[in-house]
């Protein structure tokens, strides 16, 4: 690209350039359309500043059962063309973007505008079949209705939301269905105007229509979502319509005078329960049962009460004249109940979460499987002591997990065969939410996402950096920092050594430690964890420790190599954990011990030698998401600290070919949890305090 155009146009970015306003126009027709329409019309006829119910021609435009009863069916079209009030202009110019463009930018103007008429005459002539059917029998509320008559394109505008919202994927399609529902049904059962049961019958129209298509059925943490979500909302619509003025299907309401006191109780216990059904607790779907039908009860009393007429009641019946609003919370709390019953599933949660997997085992069971059936580049990860294993029913399959924050992690593939990655990860899936955890998966490959976690979002957190060993040579221009590395080795008295650490004497092991500890106070952090090994885990017998000594016989710096086996038991590859070097050593000590190891795997017969990935070191792409942008900002602020984009940098010396790791997950809403999951695994014992001494330590020697 050329960089003189990229400075010409870039200060066209955020402004509104003609360019951009036209390609925008293009795109949005109907949009424009309906919105020159409606201003036309309101400005033409006053409209705009004058209410249009005071106008002579009111009757002949508005829509509704007296209209169609006179023969005035052209109003289905006359009455969307204006608002009954001046100020409900205001509210069009910020609906219309949030339904009819929402909508013409996701699916088309031609879908946008079938939704649109189709919802606005649907709504219309559903609400006069209504109340045709319902006028006329001692019901006060649908007798006022029946005899009224509307303007407005309201149903029009809320069932290409609705459409909007249907067209969202997974998760989010079913929350927005839950958010649309709440304003159908809070709108018709505590306002009740015509316009709001208009408005409500389009909504409630386009989501029927849309669930003919539901894809699947809600997963055990949906359903969990969805009942948080539901008794915060049912618990602070109570507490609002105490103080505020209702008019209903169920009577009326003055301001302060709903029943406070039940109101306040209800809003305690409610959160009390909420957080236990958010994470699926059994006792808390119970006791939440028990609270819905109390509200029912209420509910039903109170109804029973209003509709007894003798002189003796009447205090109490005057009593609660001002509670009808808990008639109409109790139908509400009635659709809670039955939705408990149907998702009663989803709350097996005991009092104490475990997930299966006790922590440091069967470790011979899991090394005598990696041997059997092989693994990854970071299998072998799965054998160090902090994490717990999850065996597949069959038990020829193993996750390696890490349970932090509420937060199931999985490291790494699952080791097993092929055809059974799929089950044992649905498996583990199942388990995390009965116990009310959120799973995710970390360090996945590009198959387990594509192939057996399809429907799950995926974030790429780290590239494996892979050096393939067949017929290696440090010849040519590319391997030149490496080749240059072993040469100056050789003229500096620096030797090389592949071992085991477990069989070192006791003062090599010293010196290795010391070293690692020298590097981590100069950081002043904490070893990290999780993916990152120490010299504990170096000390395996099965992992190999690369060491560099310098003329005088000590330990200059040192690499470990996890074990990478192929099925039946064979060295498939190694896989680089630790990375420390003496302060003052070996300059280039790290580029020697990496090239001499690879040459020896080669030797071996060896086919690849993994130098790891560097976590969060990558990220930051063109065409990032927001996720990603927020990741890579986290990486940025990680850097001064451990380095990892340097060490990214610094593998590339090796030419490795680079293979993508993701994070999966199941949708955005769990990242936070995530996020703070992972970090207790990675940095199991670090403080703020100390990760500010280890910034201000970078921050300071950067500046000298």
């Amino acid at each position: 690209m050329n960089p003189e155009q990229d400075t010409a146009e870039a200060p066209a970015v955020g402004r509104w350039h003609p360019r951009r306003l036209r390609a925008a126009a293009i795109r949005i027709p109907f949009t424009l359309s309906l919105f020159a329409v409606m201003f036309f019309m309101a400005i033409t006829t006053a409209a705009l500043w004058e209410p249009i119910h005071e106008r002579r021609f009111f009757p002949a435009i508005a829509y509704g059962l007296p209209s169609f009863e006179k023969g005035h069916w052209w109003t289905l079209l006359t009455g969307m063309l204006w608002e009954p009030r001046p100020a409900m202009y205001i509210g069009l110019i910020i609906l219309i973007p949030v339904s009819v463009m929402w909508l013409e930018l996701r699916r088309g103007s031609a879908v946008a505008a079938r939704y649109f008429i189709f919802g606005q005459i649907a709504a219309v002539l559903l609400c006069a079949l209504f109340l045709a059917l319902v006028s006329g029998v001692d019901w006060v509320w649908a007798d006022k209705l029946a005899n009224g008559l509307a303007v407005g394109p309201g149903p029009g505008l809320f069932a290409c939301l609705a459409g909007a919202v249907n067209s969202l994927r997974e998760p989010w399609r079913r929350r927005g269905r839950l958010i649309l529902l709440y304003v159908m049904v809070v709108s018709v059962l505590f306002v009740g105007a015509l316009v709001n049961v208009l408005n409500a019958a389009a909504i409630g129209l386009i989501l029927l229509l849309g669930m003919r298509h539901q894809p699947r059925a809600a997963s055990v943490h949906e359903r969990r979502f969805t009942s948080f979500v539901s008794i915060l909302a049912l618990g602070a619509m109570q507490l609002i319509l105490t103080v505020v003025q209702t008019s209903g299907p169920f009577g009326t309401t003055e301001l302060f005078d709903g029943a406070w006191p039940h109101a306040l109780i209800n809003a305690a216990i409610i959160l009390v329960l909420a957080n236990g059904l958010r994470v699926g607790r059994r006792l808390a779907w119970v006791l939440t049962l028990l609270l819905v039908i109390f509200n029912i009860l209420a509910g039903a009393i109170v109804f029973g009460i209003l509709q007894i007429d003798l002189p003796e009641l009447e205090e109490v019946t005057a009593f609660v004249s001002g509670s009808t609003v808990t008639i109409a919370n109790a139908v509400l709390w009635c659709v809670f109940l039955v939705y408990l019953l149907v998702a009663r599933g989803a709350f097996t949660v005991p009092i104490r979460r475990r997930l299966p997997g006790v922590a440091g085992g069967p470790e011979e069971s899991v090394r005598t499987l990696l041997r059997r059936e092989g693994g990854g580049d970071m299998s072998w990860m799965a054998t160090w002591p902090d994490n717990r294993h999850f065996f597949s029913a069959s038990g020829r399959s193993m996750l390696a997990y890490q349970v932090h924050a509420k937060t199931a992690i999985v490291l790494a593939d699952p080791v097993g065969p092929a055809e059974e990655r799929t089950a044992v990860c649905e498996q583990f899936i199942a388990a995390s939410e009965r116990a009310g955890f959120v799973p995710c998966f970390f360090v996945a490959s590009d198959a387990l996402r594509a192939e057996s976690l399809p429907q799950w979002r995926s974030l790429q957190v780290a590239e494996d950096t892979i050096i393939d060993l067949p017929g290696l040579a440090f010849t040519g221009k590319r391997w030149n920092s490496v080749r240059t590395s072993i040469n100056k080795a050789e003229r500096e008295g620096i030797t090389f050594r592949l071992t085991h650490l477990s069989t070192e004497p006791r003062r090599v092991q010293q010196q290795v430690r010391a070293i690692s500890e020298a590097w981590l106070g100069d950081k002043g952090l904490p070893e990290m964890g999780f993916t990152l090994g120490g010299v504990d885990e170096a000390l395996d017998p099965d992992v190999r420790l690369a060491l560099a000594y310098n003329a005088e016989g000590e330990i200059d710096g040192f690499l470990s190599w996890l074990p990478v086996f192929a099925p039946g038991g064979e060295i498939h590859g190694w896989t680089l954990d630790l990375m420390r070097r003496r302060e003052g050593g070996f300059g280039p000590v790290m580029e020697y011990l990496i090239g001499s190891s690879a040459r020896d795997f080669s030797a071996e017969g060896a086919q690849i030698a993994s130098l790891s990935g560097a976590p969060l070191a990558n990220i930051g792409q063109p065409g990032a998401t927001l996720i990603d942008s927020l990741v890579n900002g986290l990486g940025e602020a990680i850097e001064p600290l451990y380095g990892f984009r340097s060490l990214h940098a610094f593998k590339r010396k090796f030419n490795p070919r680079y293979e993508p790791v993701f994070l999966l997950y199941r949708d955005e809403g769990d990242l936070a949890r995530i996020g703070i999951g992972l970090s207790r695994a990675f940095l199991p014992n670090a403080s703020l305090a100390s990760l500010a001494r280890g910034l201000r330590h970078d921050l300071h020697e950067t500046n000298a």
